[in-house]
């Protein structure tokens, strides 16, 4: 089983029924694949995370910003950029290294997407 949301999104201004769209989000990873990814990989994430942001089309999640943690969020977007290609990914990390800032987003429904099966 592929985990998944599906959201009814219609594009701004229109009130045109050709404008409405049907958008799902699928996680590429099987169900026990995506179990376990959850309790290690996005576990070791959220115990390490200092403060999550809500943004107008995902999530932003600040980190310290030492070479251990840099490492693990590449890992992490190396891999979730190939189990769920709709996610748009952004790194920041401040120039004296003490924070990271990874931001997670899409377009509409990438959100809740986040919120539900990621649980991030």
């Amino acid at each position: 089983m592929i985990m998944g949301i599906t959201v009814n999104a219609q594009e701004k201004d229109c009130t045109d029924a050709c404008c409405k769209k049907e958008t799902t989000f699928k996680c590429n990873l099987t169900t026990p694949e995506f179990r376990e990814r959850k309790a290690t990989v996005i576990a070791d994430l959220k115990s390490i995370m200092k403060r999550k942001k809500e943004l107008k089309n995902g999530y932003a999640y600040k980190f310290s910003g030492s070479d251990d943690v840099v490492a693990k969020l590449n890992e992490f977007i190396k891999t979730e950029k190939e189990c769920c290609d709709f996610f748009s990914f952004n790194l920041t990390i401040s120039s004296d290294k003490s924070t990271a800032w990874l931001e997670i987003t899409g377009e509409k429904g990438v959100k809740e997407f986040i919120k539900t099966e990621i649980e991030m």
